[in-house]
């Protein structure tokens, strides 16, 4: 078994976070992982970017090749398509539709909609709604989590645990409040599915 997936965001947008949790819950499955270096993380409101690989066997490069990608993970949809190229022809898209206008020629929100949804598998998320409906606007990293947990090879309770850890430190109800962002992603993605 071999899973790729693009991770893309701003900076701000918890990217890591979400690197964290798939990670853990990747070894807590007897999984091994390689994650590329976070690139575009020394601003805030930049382009953000990771690959990760998941893998039965050990797996040697941390980079994935262009067409390779089993899923691009996007907190962001404009950064989505800065990576289509990695797309697997049946590779999955998962995105938020909440646009972060960091650049004065941004382009229509409905012109990204259109490309994104020429992939065989898309999922739009409202990242924004759902997360503010858990309790916090900063949760729409777990609600994209959430929906990307649809498509993941890896056990729904492992990545509800790490979580969890990822959160523990700042309380029960930041915990809870996330856990609730990524029920309300995950279920939202069922739906679109």
């Amino acid at each position: 078994m071999k899973y790729d997936i693009i991770l893309a965001g701003v900076g701000g947008q918890g990217i890591l976070s979400i690197a964290f949790v798939i990670d853990n819950a990747a070894l807590e499955d007897g999984l091994f992982f390689k994650q590329a270096e976070v690139h575009g993380m020394s601003q805030r409101g930049g382009a953000v970017q990771s690959h990760l690989r998941l893998s039965s066997a050990e797996i040697f490069s941390d980079l994935i090749p262009l067409g390779e990608a089993d899923m691009i993970l996007s907190v962001e949809p404009l950064e989505t398509l800065r990576y289509f190229d990695y797309l697997k022809p049946q590779g999955a898209v998962v995105s938020s539709c909440t646009p972060y206008v960091n650049i004065p020629d941004y382009p229509p929100v409905e012109d990204i909609y259109r490309e994104i949804k020429k992939a065989p598998v898309h999922v739009l998320i409202d990242a924004e709604k759902l997360a503010k409906e858990a309790g916090s606007l900063r949760a729409q990293n777990m609600v994209m989590l959430g929906a990307a947990s649809v498509f993941l090879p890896l056990k729904e309770e492992h990545l509800r645990k790490y979580i969890g850890v990822l959160f523990q430190s700042r309380g029960e109800q930041i915990v809870q409040t996330n856990l609730k962002a990524f029920d309300l992603g995950r279920q939202s993605a069922f739906q679109k599915h």
